[in-house]
């Protein structure tokens, strides 16, 4: 007796099994996607590795040899913050001129370069709870209008409370080069800072 099961015809077969052969390669390739994608979380960790923050030093027409960052642009220390009081903040209008030296989420210290003594690094925490690095005690800063490397414009600036100065590879205030005047910061300009209460630029404050 014959069978009644029909006989599929060989293009159709052909056929039928090389779709099964893509489908199968297909869901291989979906099945291998996520083991591919678990490794991309690693590259910000790579990122924030190298985002490694270090203090130079270098010579600077008028100042000598200073402290710098990576870039080579001029430290400064501003006198009224001598033992890590962070006064300089963003709310007072501060850093708008004196941009801080500060450690990138997850960093906890910076690193010294050549000349620098790395013992005289730290930190120091500021109201908004960002870690600003110090040397010898004192946060350490740039100055907005340095124009780049081997400047020092802010030298003998009085602002913000005290008198801001390059610092020297001992931690100490550079004094030298100083300007004579009270203040040519720009926040001796800048609206309410006369030197009046609550005022930050000239000598009155």
């Amino acid at each position: 007796m014959r069978s009644s099961i029909p006989r599929i015809p060989r293009k159709r077969l052909l056929a039928s099994t090389a779709a099964a052969l893509a489908l199968g390669a297909a869901l291989s390739a979906c099945g291998s996607s996520p083991a591919r994608a678990a490794k991309s979380p690693a590259a910000p960790a790579a990122t924030a590795a190298s985002g490694q923050i270090t203090i130079d030093a270098a010579p600077v027409p008028g100042v000598g040899t200073v402290l710098v960052n990576g870039a080579g642009r001029t430290l400064y220390l501003l006198t009224s913050e001598k033992g890590g009081k962070v006064t300089c903040t963003a709310s007072n209008g501060c850093t708008t001129y004196w941009p801080p030296v500060t450690l990138p989420k997850g960093a906890t210290a910076a690193s010294a370069g050549s000349g620098v003594n790395k013992s005289l690094l730290a930190t120091a925490r500021a109201p908004d709870g960002s870690l600003y690095v110090t040397y010898g005690g004192y946060p350490l800063y740039t100055y907005a209008a340095d124009p780049g490397p081997g400047h020092a414009a802010g030298q003998g600036i009085r602002s913000f409370g005290g008198t801001w100065y390059a610092v020297s590879t001992s931690g100490a205030p550079v004094t030298s080069g100083a300007k004579p005047s009270s203040s040519t910061s720009p926040a001796s300009t800048s609206p309410g800072s006369s030197g009046s209460s609550g005022g930050y630029g000239g000598s009155g404050y």
